[in-house]
């Protein structure tokens, strides 16, 4: 495993290859509530060296800071069960309400629902597939927030992003021949999968780059 991303700072680089999925990026520090959040979200599990665990705790911190635990996405039995996977000792938390809050408009639930698939299909055999489905319910749910997905996510950056996706969707992963931002790219994967012309996803429009990943037609 490599050094707590909490820890050191790093450069943004790549991960190098579906190999580097195995262990965490370094990245810059997390904001110092949610970096407390997740540490306190470590303490609950049996297994705090996990990678996975690791991450979970990270995405889920990100929201339990401002008490918005629906915006992750997750049903109350699906919360339950990722609870019993990885934080056994946190079963008496909450369970997140108001699930559709985030999606709360027909062509977000079908945004939604179609980036999961999507992403489903690419998930690697090599993580829990209650995992990976859960990590694509976070995905789809954060791209129709306005910003880049690193901090819909609360990641540390676009390189934690990369890590992730590579860990569980490896082979979507390798079709961003690009170099295309994650949102923009997801978005225009799960366009393509439908017949559709690429687009922003829900949340592009929001974000302080727009004008940059869609410059106006002329």
């Amino acid at each position: 495993m490599s050094d707590d991303p909490l820890a050191r700072a790093a450069p943004a680089v790549s991960v190098a290859g579906v190999g580097a999925c195995d262990v965490e990026p370094l990245s810059l520090p997390l904001d110092p509530q949610v970096a407390a959040c997740m540490n306190q979200w470590l303490h609950a599990t049996t297994n705090a060296a996990s990678a996975d665990t690791r991450l979970f705790a990270k995405l889920i911190a990100a929201r339990d800071v401002h008490d918005e635990l629906a915006l992750l996405g997750l049903r109350p039995r699906e919360w339950h069960a990722l609870l019993a996977r990885h934080f056994t000792h946190a079963a008496e938390v909450t369970l997140p309400r108001n699930v559709g809050m985030n999606a709360n408009t027909d062509e977000h639930v079908s945004f939604v629902h179609s980036l999961h698939a999507l992403l489903l299909t690419h998930a690697s055999l090599t993580v829990h597939p209650d995992d990976a489905h859960c990590v694509a319910t976070i995905i789809a749910h954060a791209c129709l927030r306005p910003d880049h997905l690193w901090r819909d996510l609360g990641l540390a950056g676009r390189t934690e992003v990369t890590w992730m996706l590579t860990r569980y969707f490896p082979t979507l992963v390798t079709l961003n021949v690009a170099n295309l931002r994650w949102k923009k790219f997801l978005a225009a994967q799960r366009a393509l999968s439908l017949g559709l012309l690429p687009g922003p996803a829900p949340g592009c429009p929001g974000c302080e780059d727009y004008g940059y990943c869609f410059p106006p037609q002329r």
